[in-house]
């Protein structure tokens, strides 16, 4: 098991570990993973982008509805799209669905390993935390452990559903993409806590 950190630096000089979510037009899905994830994890640097971003668009409404109802102001979010400069200066990429997750290996090839659905992140955060393969004083390097054994734990992860992109449907898809969002960040913040 590869207990390696990622980054090379000194506590010291370490910067907040960037997380960045991608999801298809960076208006719904990674929005609300960018704005939740100071909520669950204030020690970390959140951003989004989409695969297909549109660029400076505002947060899509019911994305900012379901975020203003619990007390964040999406108001000055503006959509961008992922490029492999944002990909390879990102510590972790959490995505939404597979096919994301391979274009950003098509995008950014070096940042693939750190590239992952966000249900899977979870359950392989709760995984290594439940077998003692997490290691690290910090959250960033227990995250880091996650990532450095993922390729050799995935095996050992059922195979989770893509969070269904909720873009011109009902706001009950909308609700259940927040839910879903919020489970995962609570599983990898619960899990990566002293």
């Amino acid at each position: 098991i590869s207990r390696a950190p990622h980054r090379a630096s000194t506590h010291a000089e370490r910067t907040p570990m960037k997380v960045v979510f991608v999801c298809t037009g960076n208006v719904c899905r990674s929005p609300m993973g960018e704005l939740l994830l100071p909520h669950y994890m204030p020690d970390l640097e959140a951003d989004s982008a989409g695969t297909r971003g549109l660029d400076a668009h505002e947060i899509a409404p019911n994305s900012a509805k379901l975020l203003a109802a619990h007390g964040i102001d999406p108001s000055v979010f503006r959509s961008k799209r992922i490029t492999p400069q944002l990909a390879n200066s990102s510590d972790l990429i959490l995505c939404f669905e597979h096919e994301q997750r391979n274009e950003i290996s098509v995008i950014a090839p070096i940042s693939a390993r750190r590239t992952f659905l966000i249900n899977d992140f979870a359950n392989m955060c709760a995984y290594c935390k439940e077998q003692g393969y997490m290691d690290g004083d910090t959250r960033e390097e227990r995250l880091e452990s996650v990532i450095d054994n993922a390729s050799m734990i995935r095996p050992m992860i059922p195979d989770t559903a893509n969070i269904e992109d909720p873009m011109g449907k009902d706001y009950a898809v909308y609700e259940r993409s927040y839910q879903e969002i919020c489970k995962a960040l609570q599983t990898i913040a619960d899990t990566t806590t002293r």
